[in-house]
C-alpha cells in the first residue's frame, strides 16, 4: 500500500487519469492508495461471499450485490473500490453507469497483508464518516469476520464471528432472513 503524501491531494478528476494497470487505485481524503492484485485465497473468499450474498439478495429482491472493481465515489477526494458491496433496492438510484454515487448500505473488505491497517483503521473511519450502515472486515488468515454496524452517529466496536461458529449474519440487510451465511461456507 502506497504511503500517502500529505502535500498532494488528488481529486476524482485526477483519479480518472490513473493507469489501468491491474492494481487497485483508491483516494482517501485526497491521498492516493495503490494495492497490488489480491492472492488466490482472497479471491476465493470474495467469490464465495459474492455468490452467497447475491443469491440471498436476489431471491428476496432486496437490492444489488456488486464486486470489485467498482468505484464508489463518496466525495471529490474519496473514491474507493470495496471488495464487495450491497445497495438496497430503496437506494438503487446511487448506482450509475460508471460508478456508485454515495455510500453503500454494506461494505465488505477482505484483508490481506498489504491492506490490513488501511481496511481496519483508515477505511473504517471513512465509511463511518460517510454513513455506511454496516462494514464487514473478513480476515481469511484468522478466519474471522468483524461486523461493524452504524447506530445513530458512529459505528461501534465489532462483533467478531469465527469460522465454524453458529452465529448468523441475518442482520445484514435490516434483520431479514435467518442464517444468511455461516463462516463454515467460506
Amino acid at each position: 500500500m502506497a504511503t500517502p503524501n500529505p502535500q498532494v491531494k488528488f481529486t476524482y478528476e485526477d483519479y480518472l487519469l490513473f493507469p489501468d494497470d491491474g492494481r487497485r487505485h483508491e483516494l482517501i481524503d485526497g491521498d492516493h492508495y495503490v494495492t497490488p492484485s489480491p492472492k488466490s485465497r482472497h479471491q476465493m473468499v470474495s467469490s464465495n461471499l459474492h455468490r452467497i450474498l447475491s443469491s440471498f439478495v436476489h431471491d428476496r429482491r432486496l437490492g444489488r450485490v456488486l464486486a470489485a472493481p467498482m468505484d464508489v465515489v463518496l466525495s471529490e477526494l474519496d473514491v474507493v473500490q470495496p471488495d464487495l458491496l450491497f445497495i438496497s433496492a430503496a437506494r438503487a438510484s446511487i448506482i450509475s453507469e460508471k460508478n456508485i454515487q454515495g455510500p453503500p448500505d454494506l461494505v465488505i473488505e477482505i484483508l490481506f497483508e498489504t491492506t490490513r491497517r488501511t481496511d481496519e483503521i483508515t477505511k473504517r473511519k471513512l465509511y463511518e464518516r460517510f454513513g455506511v450502515r454496516e462494514y464487514w472486515i473478513v480476515d481469511p488468515e484468522l478466519e474471522t469476520v468483524k461486523v461493524y454496524q452504524r447506530e445513530e452517529r458512529e459505528i461501534p466496536g465489532p462483533d467478531a464471528i469465527r469460522r465454524g461458529g453458529r452465529e448468523d449474519l441475518a442482520h445484514m440487510v435490516g434483520g431479514r432472513g435467518r442464517e444468511l451465511m455461516r463462516l463454515d461456507h467460506l
